[in-house]
């Protein structure tokens, strides 16, 4: 038996199909619609206070623009003053680190100062300690000083007093003077008058130089009218080339 369609109309199409997910209510139909309704659509206008603020902005930029570019000109320009000043400081601290204070003491001083002739000397030490207003107690002090002629003396000790207000320096402990003649003094004590550049031990001396060598029992040394004086027993021996004159 051949099967015959069934002919009742149910109110559908057979050749539509459709699906439930592509179904839309009119409420949705309507909301997507407004979101492309251009008329729809409000433009928001700047009020009085905006276009205030925005002129403002405009004039103020007008201002900063060049007065920014006008500074970084003058920073290019200003840059090699900035630079060098940069290196003496840095030069500056590089020697300030090498100087410390402490406990009332400075490590590694520098006294300068002139004699009556307006000639140069220089006082270093390893270490200075503050005694009072005048009294510094100097420890492997070195006095270097310039005389007549442009000669110049240098003298050491392993302790030392400087009396800064008289310029006396009084040395102990291996006192050694040397002159850029040759001349080689040692003395377990010295007392040097940096005002008037003389040079006073009353302990025995040792020294030799181009005219020989002499040992005494004390002496003093003025190096501005090249004067040597020494007190005896003493003994000398000149060189061969002195003893022929």
């Amino acid at each position: 038996m051949t099967e015959q369609p069934d002919d009742r109309d149910d109110g559908t199409d057979p050749n539509h199909i459709q699906r439930e997910d592509y179904t839309r209510s009119a409420a949705d139909i309507e909301r997507q619609r407004s979101i492309f309704d251009q008329s729809a659509r409000a433009r928001l206008l700047p009020n009085a206070a905006d276009l205030a603020r925005r002129q403002a902005i405009m004039r103020s930029a007008k201002w900063m623009l060049p007065l920014l570019a006008l500074i970084l000109l003058g920073s290019i320009a200003a840059w090699p003053a900035v630079q060098r000043a940069v290196i003496m400081h840095t030069g500056t601290m590089a020697q300030m680190s090498h100087v410390r204070v402490k406990s009332g003491s400075m490590l590694n001083p520098t006294y300068r100062g002139l004699d009556d002739h307006n000639r140069p000397y220089m006082i270093t030490a390893d270490e200075a300690r503050q005694v009072s207003s005048e009294r510094i107690d100097l420890s492997n002090p070195a006095a270097d000083t310039l005389m007549d002629n442009g000669n110049w003396m240098y003298v050491t000790a392993r302790d030392g007093v400087y009396i800064q207000h008289a310029q006396i320096l009084d040395l102990a402990h291996d006192v050694t003077l040397y002159r850029n003649d040759g001349t080689l003094m040692l003395s377990p004590s010295a007392n040097m008058d940096m005002r008037h550049n003389i040079v006073v031990s009353d302990d025995w001396i040792h020294a030799e130089g181009p005219i020989g060598q002499i040992d005494v029992q004390g002496g003093m040394l003025d190096t501005r009218g090249g004067v040597m004086l020494f007190r005896g027993p003493g003994r000398m021996i000149l060189n061969a080339a002195e003893r022929s004159n």
